[in-house]
């Protein structure tokens, strides 16, 4: 069946009707926030999609029912796949994608739909945090990552840790290391790096506005710890992986 058609078409019609389909990017920023377990991110970016669910949206039938049903469907299949490469297990992931799609597809309400798309979307970044911190034990210890998660902007300290958690200093420093295998400077600095790797590749952020936002004191400072975890500057590893992940 010759598309090309009705693609043309289609594509005048959204020019004509000033539709500006959303960045690339900007979607695959929010995927990567699942797949990091953001919860927080995801609770608050999908405020914005509450206030008006087509805005850059396609629409994909010309019943809002069906349409935002089609949408779940697709972010189901896309998440799905961005948490098993995160580390979900693959028939866990798919299973839990197969049920919101089964109760997609029994429901008729439009509201009860978009409370089920942010329902979805939480319920996979919450399962992506508890992978995070699967081999920690004490809840001291997931509080403290907790935190760490949440603040990846501030200059994060051992004090500052110990008083969030309750500990002592030097009991907090032991014990992190035994649960996670790493020092807890070690830790920030690779969720640090961790995130800013997705930003660089997700994400139209200048270096200099993601130093900033992850709580460096100067953007030399952010490149030389890049350089020295993965090897490569932050424009290089931009250079190298923004334009591969537009090809889809």
């Amino acid at each position: 069946m010759d598309t090309q058609r009705e693609l043309n078409y289609r594509m005048y019609v959204q020019r004509m009707n000033g539709f500006t389909r959303m960045p690339f990017n900007s979607e695959m920023e929010k995927y990567m926030a699942i797949q990091r377990g953001d919860v927080e991110y995801v609770r608050k970016s999908f405020l914005k999609v509450k206030k008006d669910f087509n805005a850059g949206k396609g629409q994909l039938s010309d019943d809002p029912v069906r349409n935002i049903r089609y949408h779940l469907i697709v972010s189901v299949a896309v998440i799905s796949r961005v948490c098993v490469e995160g580390g979900m297990g693959h028939d866990e992931a798919y299973t839990l994608g197969d049920i919101y799609i089964r109760r997609a597809d029994k429901c008729n309400d439009f509201n009860t739909l978009l409370d089920m798309f942010e329902e979805m979307r939480i319920d996979y970044a919450e399962r992506m945090l508890a992978l995070r911190k699967n081999n920690v034990i004490s809840l001291h210890i997931r509080r403290c990552i907790d935190y760490i998660y949440d603040h990846l902007h501030e200059d994060l300290t051992i004090k500052t840790l110990a008083g969030i958690v309750g500990l002592e200093q030097t009991y907090l420093s032991k014990l992190f290391a035994k649960e996670t295998g790493s020092t807890i400077k070690q830790f920030i600095t690779r969720a640090k790096i961790d995130t800013a790797q997705n930003l660089l590749k997700y994400s139209d952020y200048s270096c200099s506005e993601i130093s900033f936002a992850l709580g460096y004191s100067s953007q030399s400072a952010f490149i030389s710890v890049f350089k020295k975890i993965t090897g490569t500057t932050p424009k290089q590893y931009r250079e190298q992986y923004y334009s591969q992940s537009n090809i889809i």
